[in-house]
């Protein structure tokens, strides 16, 4: 008796437990919604001072490398870019469970792109740090030759940025992540359209510094890096804050995966 009444299920309960279970689903992705807008943030907060203020010393002036006074600035970007990393990357995997359902393929291409990206800014920050290591240990040695070395480290920094939130964000965040969220719905329409324009924008801005028709930093430039600029700032406030389409969400679950 007690065997039978162990696995006796109610009539509707199967129903019910999957409804249970598809609800538990829904607040795990919109968990994840709410974690990849979060780290999203995160990395507008630890990528911007570095470049407005804490390396402007050492990537400005060429007698940085000649040595003076420790300069902890410097530091602390760095520091903060390596935070900028582990944000990259986390936003990448919080995205991957949700949207593989539908890109397999494409959603591992967007991690891979914030790897790739993650790791130009890495190189970036060993160049900045050996630059501090070279002020702190000059020494006697020749100022001219310190001098050519310190520039090397800061055009090998330029490149890396020009390179990896240039190109590698132009593709991944831009046009790999713009075109999943358009297709699955998980955000507004207009919000998916700026990301679509924002890579293509950013891309031409790239690739017009590399063939040196603009200046990195000018009007140009700056123009070609508003919209993607926008779309991730808008991306990760809109998912902190509201998170995915509930209903796109739901659509996920029976729309077949595109290889």
């Amino acid at each position: 008796m007690s065997t039978i009444a162990s696995t006796y299920t109610p009539p509707g309960g199967d129903t019910a437990r999957l409804a249970a279970t598809t609800r538990g689903d829904q607040k795990d992705t919109q968990l994840l919604a709410r974690l990849t807008g979060l780290f999203f943030l995160i990395t507008y907060a630890t990528s911007i001072p570095p470049v407005l203020t804490l390396y402007v010393p050492a990537l400005s002036d060429p007698a940085f490398v000649l040595g003076g006074p420790s300069n902890a600035g410097v530091t602390w970007g760095a520091i903060l870019e390596l935070l900028l990393i582990a944000a990259n990357i986390a936003s990448a995997l919080t995205l991957y469970p949700v949207l593989k359902r539908r890109f397999p393929v494409l959603s591992l291409g967007f991690v891979a792109a914030r790897v790739m990206e993650s790791a130009f800014i890495a190189i970036g920050i060993i160049a900045v740090l050996a630059l501090v290591t070279l002020r702190a240990t000059a020494g006697d040695a020749d100022p001219a030759a310190l001098t050519v070395v310190g520039q090397a480290l800061v055009a090998i920094h330029d490149w890396t940025f020009k390179m990896g939130p240039g190109v590698v964000v132009g593709v991944g965040n831009g046009l790999i992540l713009g075109y999943m969220m358009w297709k699955t719905r998980l955000l507004p329409r207009f919000l998916s359209i700026l990301g679509l324009i924002g890579g293509p924008a950013l891309l031409l801005g790239s690739f017009g510094v590399m063939f040196g028709y603009f200046d990195f930093g000018s009007t140009a430039h700056s123009l070609s890096v508003a919209p993607e600029f926008f779309w991730e700032l808008l991306l990760g406030i809109w998912l902190l804050v509201r998170g995915f389409n509930p209903a796109a969400v739901k659509a996920l679950e029976h729309t077949p995966a595109v290889q």
